[in-house]
């Protein structure tokens, strides 16, 4: 940093060799604000309760291919019984062998997600990609509980 030793009283409207730095510094505080605002933002991790979806139920085929696993992780297409290393030929018995058919998944809340992921990854590799999870809407559950309970109170 420089430094005048002297005073000139006649040079007061001379040439100044120093930068003047006040800008540059006005310029980096509003651009820490803008960031120092934006990058919370650009972050993924904000918690946000987002809205229930409800949709209506896509149109089902007349006769839809349902896979169940069940609590014991048994497999079965349709009603028939199968394991594993026989999924992707009894898939294709009951599709006929169409790889555009859609193909419902039905499992126990109890089933670990390993095993359904597993299920999934045997339908992918073998060339069918529309699968749909099948559940219980919670509107009709709440309806159905609260017509057994009124059903069953005694005036």
């Amino acid at each position: 940093m420089a430094a005048r030793l002297g005073r000139d009283d006649h040079d007061d409207l001379s040439e100044s060799s120093e930068i003047n730095v006040t800008p540059f510094i006005d310029v980096m505080l509003v651009l820490l604000i803008i960031f120092m605002i934006a990058a919370p933002l650009s972050t993924v991790d904000i918690p946000v309760e987002l809205p229930v979806a409800v949709a209506d139920a896509p149109e089902r085929t007349s006769d839809p291919v349902f896979i169940t696993i069940t609590e014991d992780l048994g497999l079965s297409v349709g009603e028939t019984e199968t394991d594993f290393d026989r999924l992707y030929i009894d898939v294709g018995i009951a599709t006929g062998q169409k790889r555009d058919t859609r193909i419902y998944i039905r499992a126990d809340k109890s089933v670990p997600y390993g095993e359904f992921i597993r299920v999934m990854n045997v339908l992918r590799a073998d060339g069918f990609l529309k699968v749909g999870l099948v559940g219980l809407d919670e509107a009709v559950m709440e309806q159905a509980e609260g017509g057994a309970r009124s059903g069953t109170e005694e005036p």
